[in-house]
């Protein structure tokens, strides 16, 4: 800080005098002189005096008193409807979880699936369109992927499809089971 902005013990005393009247910090920069809002700012948090609570004399008062109008047709925003609000700020990732059905689920596949040595591959050997489950130890020289048909964007066939592909219901219905 400059010589002119300098905190002296006068200063510092003027400063908890203003700041403990309810001043903000740009009007105890322009009543100080020569030091920024920003200077008041750290000077009062280096004080330890950030706590103040608001004093009675000034009611807190909105900024534009001026009445608002009332709208002369209603928004025709996608969003102004009233079932769209509820996914509109915080609530908008909040789960929404719809009663379960009991549905029968499809058996799932055994891990204990044969996959002939012959059809798998190795990373070399890997095409866009074969399974890429891992099959074995990857430190193993035998280490090889499945190499089945992958089903279309997905990077497994079928069956390991299943396997690494839960149904949210069931997830949950797993998780239920483990906390019984």
């Amino acid at each position: 800080m400059n010589e002119a902005g300098a905190w002296t013990d006068e200063r510092v005393e003027l400063l908890k005098k203003l700041w403990s009247d309810g001043l903000s910090a740009s009007q105890i920069a322009a009543e100080l002189g020569n030091v920024t809002r920003n200077a008041v700012i750290g000077k009062v948090h280096r004080l330890g005096l950030s706590g103040r609570a608001k004093s009675a004399a000034q009611p807190a008062a909105p900024r534009n008193a001026a009445p608002r109008k009332a709208p002369t047709r209603s928004p025709s925003h996608p969003m102004a409807s009233p079932v769209a609000h509820a996914t509109r700020g915080a609530n908008a990732l909040a789960p929404n979880f719809a009663p379960e059905a009991e549905v029968e689920a499809a058996p799932l596949p055994s891990d204990d699936v044969v996959i002939p040595f012959s059809e798998r591959v190795t990373i070399m050997d890997l095409r866009e369109y074969m399974c890429r489950w891992p099959m074995g130890d990857p430190t193993s020289p035998d280490f090889r992927f499945c190499g089945a048909r992958s089903q279309t964007g997905l990077p497994y066939c079928a069956h390991h499809s299943r396997i690494a592909y839960q149904p949210a219901a069931d997830r949950r219905r797993d998780r239920s089971k483990a906390r019984a």
